[in-house]
């Protein structure tokens, strides 16, 4: 990793970990970021990313973007950015890796199926939910509950869209433990992790849209920025089936976005002076961003993909399916707690909102295909649609 630059963040000067650990070079000489990243990549949590939905819902084609995959390509983009930036790599993979634990079975479909059922409990959202999981639900250590990550990791997943205003009860709960300062902006790692999300998931899912048939390629020419990159792609390559030439206009979409966020970001984080990262903290905006015409191209290419992808009638026919999976596991369980596995019965809280909010972990760890086996067994048969 090359040079840190004064305003990014240093291992040797975390506020450290909710609970004490003597740093020692028995499993390898990394720092904390190092060992916070290690800690996500070899945790339950994240394996179980391979079989949750990113937006194809249980996709039975092997070359569809699961959460795994998104996360990692996140972090590729991520960890480009930081090192122009001269921020540290290591505490931005953490972040980019983590950023989509909460998720539950099938993306933001169970998600509002799980809000639906807790409405009246506080409500479910998946950045409280990696919190969650990561201080509390998944647990390898023998000493202390969750992975006991550093306070910038877990300020950076609090907060990488930017200050909380009023954080749901799941947030306040990790925030009350380890004070997160949730009315500062993050890190500047931690809003690189933001943006190098957006940049992942606006191109790649393009890609397994028109891989899925979903979208045209006379479709996508109707935004602006995606047809000047096609025209760019033509006159690069003019002997090349257009057919061939989809991986290259995503490339070519990602680099442009990638190159804007830097150079913007670069003269923001100039104008600001900021010579720390708590500088950083106090400076009270967003110095990641991209260019003023980058960000209105970039709305308009997610208008456009909900109206033509998000919103496709056969991904809200799925969207409607996946909702009753999860919706019927959570009535399931509040009927007959004992119908989960393992040791969740035996901790089921007594009393509300707490009872329900356990049972919403236990649904919120699933993946889709053990949700979906596990709705079979608990309330019935269910028809799903092609793709599952």
């Amino acid at each position: 990793m090359s040079a840190l630059a004064p305003y990014a963040s240093d291992p040797a000067l975390s506020a450290g970990r909710l609970y004490p650990e003597e740093e020692t070079t028995a499993r390898g000489p990394r720092d904390a970021f190092q060992r916070d990243r290690d800690r996500v990549i070899h945790s339950i949590s994240f394996r179980r990313l391979r079989h949750k939905t990113q937006v194809f819902l249980a996709p039975d084609g092997d070359h569809f973007r699961v959460r795994l995959t998104h996360s990692l390509e996140v972090a590729q983009i991520g960890r480009t950015i930081a090192r122009a930036l001269g921020l540290n790599e290591d505490l931005t993979e953490a972040l980019c890796l983590a950023h989509d634990i909460g998720h539950p079975p099938f993306g933001h479909a169970g998600e509002d199926a799980l809000q639906a059922a807790l409405a009246g409990q506080g409500g479910f959202d998946h950045n409280g939910n990696t919190l969650r999981a990561l201080t509390l639900i998944d647990s390898p250590y023998p000493r202390f509950p969750g992975l006991n990550l550093t306070w910038e990791t877990l300020e950076g997943l609090a907060k990488h869209n930017g200050p909380v205003a009023s954080p749901q009860w799941a947030l306040t709960a990790a925030d009350d433990a380890f004070p997160l300062e949730l009315e500062t902006f993050a890190s500047l790692e931690a809003q690189v992790a933001a943006l190098a999300d957006d940049i992942a998931y606006d191109n790649h899912d393009i890609d397994d849209g028109l891989r899925a048939g979903l979208l045209s390629l006379d479709q996508i020419l109707a935004v602006p920025m995606i047809a000047a990159r096609w025209d760019q792609c033509r006159a690069r390559f003019p002997d090349i089936a257009p057919a061939r030439l989809a991986g290259e206009l995503v490339r070519g979409q990602i680099g442009a976005m990638v190159n804007d966020l830097i150079a913007t970001s670069r003269a923001a984080i100039a104008d600001a002076r900021v010579t720390s990262s708590d500088d950083v903290r106090d400076v009270g905006r967003a110095l990641i961003a991209f260019s003023d015409r980058m960000r209105e191209d970039e709305r308009t290419l997610k208008r456009f993909m909900y109206a033509n992808l998000y919103h496709h009638p056969s991904q809200l026919a799925a969207a409607a399916k996946a909702q009753q999976i999860v919706g019927g596991l959570f009535d399931a369980y509040r009927a007959d707690p004992s119908l989960m596995t393992g040791d969740w019965p035996a901790h089921l809280p007594a009393d509300e909102p707490w009872r329900s909010r356990h049972i919403a972990d236990y649904i919120a760890g699933m993946t889709d295909r053990y949700a979906i086996a596990r709705y079979r067994e608990a309330v019935g048969p269910i028809d799903l649609p092609e793709g599952f």
